[in-house]
């Protein structure tokens, strides 16, 4: 492997190396880091692989990489901090105060940069997809974020590791996979395409192909393949076709009478060419080495099963043919497979897997709807909103005396709204006040612009505080912001919040959305730290692979998830323009909501109280939940 030069302008991108199987390197996240790195011909990164293990085999990396891909190999103490508090891969900028860590947001932030490095190159760019949103949800709330970023690659690494001589049992994420492409395409303009492939089925007489052909990128001065151009007869690949090499296709034009008036009930649906739909993004660089590791394990033993995945075969084949994708995957070590015995089964229907009844969703004959009878069921049980007193219901910040940049009015937003996010703070600083010591770590989950981090940042000197949040222009406006206070006790970490696997004594967070105030909640549980809650959007909480509501046993021996969720739904009615009474019902389901989680961290050893903010008039959802560890 060559050396690199740190050059201070750059940034540096660190992947995890455990061991290299089939020309492959692990874990798959890394693989699929170098292979997007190749396909951007990206060279803006110094690019470090970070051995797990001390004694990790490295010499056949050599072999398995192309030499103008310059990486150096280090151990994990050589990380820079932030980055030691994170999990792989991660990006850091110098002087290594700011950090984006997850395979999602890192390979996000590779295609902006490489775009920004030659803007010339707009097919990068187009990995982001509609609206530049491919893989942007973050995995706590997207099936397919979770799916691409998470569920897969560990599937099938677990494949690998379990394969012997026996008929496997394929990881259930691949069948998700195989669903998902015989699934309709929607796009932003779905409609018209559908009238289009209509009108093409009717011209023909016959049903269109299914959309299982090849399709390619213009790139450089490649031109598209011979067999594309003569496979390119659905609408589907049409479209794909024009959208990659840059042409103009042929579906603007007025329809006749009898296509414009069919109803939508009757239009075609259209058919999946890559793996989001009709176009190539990101979701096909990260899904290609994971599916190409799969693959080459099930023809080397077991080649009977491939008739199960047609349509992933199809994606496999067709992949194959956007320029750059096999001169890139070589560059990594990955050479393809030729599936032909694959090509006369793509018809068959995909393998149908039995399918899990989400918790909860069950019919409950006991069900009774709205909230009052499920709060006097609570009652029946001795269970009331009840909340803790204030502690120190006036105290407040001197505002006034503090730097311009401390204040949320440096955020972009109106006075009035200026004045309640401090009234907000006021609750939230005065909770952590009390509770910090010199030396102590504080992390801002969802942490937005930075309103709680920076304050906290400025009032405990002598303390270390870290932003988590998923969207890079918040902590950009944030980092700013403590820029020109000159704080040097603050870190910031785009990533979801599972990626910070760093040691903390206090967590906060602010209007953290739905579920994802339980994911603080149990983050701190985790650690062993005391916690500083704010919920937000209880209408946005529902059951998920990880969190199941009721979520204590004390109000699971009393509530469905049925009537759990009917609490959260209407604790979202607490808005001013509401009737008073019905803002009062609001407020109540919003504490036993609240007293549920409070409830659950109680069984894990802790003290917890649920505290209404002051004044109340600072939010709609102004609950607090602080827990400390007994």
């Amino acid at each position: 492997m060559k050396g690199i030069k740190k050059n201070p302008t750059e940034e540096s991108l660190y992947l995890e190396y455990s061991h290299q199987t089939e020309g492959c390197i692990f874990p798959l996240h890394t693989s699929v880091t170098l292979f997007l790195l190749s396909y951007c011909d990206c060279k803006v990164f110094n690019v470090f692989l970070v051995l797990t293990k001390e004694n990790a085999d490295s010499s056949l990396l050599r072999e398995a990489l192309s030499q103008d891909m310059d990486i150096q190999i280090i151990s994990r103490q050589a990380l820079p901090p932030i980055v030691q508090n994170c999990r792989l891969p991660a990006v850091v900028e110098q002087p290594h105060i700011f950090c984006r860590a997850g395979l999602a947001v890192v390979l996000r932030h590779i295609i902006q940069k490489s775009y920004e490095a030659e803007p010339s190159k707009k097919e990068i760019l187009e990995l982001l997809g509609f609206k530049k949103t491919c893989l942007k949800a973050c995995a706590e709330v997207s099936q397919w974020t979770r799916l691409c970023e998470l569920t897969i690659p560990l599937a099938v690494e677990n494949f690998l590791q379990e394969s012997s001589d026996q008929p496997p049992t394929i990881p259930e994420e691949i069948l998700q996979l195989e669903r998902k492409l015989s699934e309709p395409v929607r796009v932003h303009n779905d409609d018209k395409l559908r009238r289009q492939k209509l009108k093409q089925q009717r011209a023909a007489g016959v049903e269109a192909p299914s959309g299982k052909g090849k399709a390619t990128r213009k790139a450089d001065a490649q031109q598209p393949s011979k067999e594309l151009a003569d496979s390119s007869n659905s609408l589907e690949l049409k479209v794909a076709f024009s959208k990659l090499t840059v042409q103009d296709t042929d579906v603007s034009n007025r329809e006749p009478s009898h296509i414009r008036k069919a109803k939508a009930s009757d239009l075609p649906p259209l058919e999946h060419v890559f793996a989001e739909g009709l176009y190539f993004t990101l979701a096909d660089i990260v899904l290609l080495p994971c599916v190409h590791q799969f693959l080459v394990i099930i023809c080397k033993k077991f080649s009977e099963t491939l008739e199960q995945f047609p349509l992933l075969a199809s994606w496999y084949q067709r992949i194959q043919e956007v320029p750059k994708v096999k001169t890139a995957a070589s560059k990594c070590g990955i050479h393809f497979l030729y599936l032909p015995e694959l090509l006369n089964s793509a018809s068959k229907p995909p393998l149908n897997s039995n399918e899990v009844t989400a918790v909860g969703e069950q019919n409950d004959p006991l069900f009774t709807g709205g909230p009052r009878p499920t709060m006097t069921k609570l009652m029946e049980k001795g269970i009331e909103a009840m909340f803790s007193p204030h502690p120190c219901p006036s105290w407040t910040l001197d505002w006034n005396s503090l730097p311009t940049a401390v204040s949320p009015k440096e955020g972009k937003m109106s006075t009035d709204r200026a004045l309640r996010k401090q009234q907000q703070l006021n609750n939230l600083v005065y909770m952590v006040l009390n509770r910090a010591k010199p030396g102590d770590r504080i992390v801002d989950f969802c942490s937005g612009g930075g309103h709680v981090g920076i304050v906290l940042a400025h009032m405990l000197p002598s303390c270390q505080v870290i932003l988590i949040e998923n969207k890079e222009l918040s902590l950009i406006r944030a980092k700013k912001r403590t820029d020109e206070l000159g704080l040097s006790n603050i870190w910031f970490i785009q990533a979801n919040m599972e990626y910070f696997t760093g040691m903390f004594n206090i967590g906060v967070a602010l209007h953290a959305c739905g579920v994802a105030t339980d994911m603080v909640i149990e983050h701190c549980i985790q650690m062993r730290a005391s916690f500083v809650t704010c919920p937000c959007c209880y209408g946005f909480i529902q059951n998920t692979s990880k969190f199941h509501f009721p979520k204590s046993e004390k109000f699971k021996k009393t509530l469905s998830y049925k009537e759990h969720m009917i609490l959260c739904r209407f604790a979202d009615q607490t808005a001013v323009q509401l009737p008073p009474q019905r803002r009062l019902i609001g407020k109540q389901c919003m504490c036993l909501v609240d007293m549920d989680r409070a409830t659950a961290a109680e069984e894990h050893s802790y003290s917890v109280q649920v505290i209404s903010m002051e004044p109340e008039s600072c939010s709609p959802k102004n609950n607090m939940i602080v827990g400390v560890p007994i």
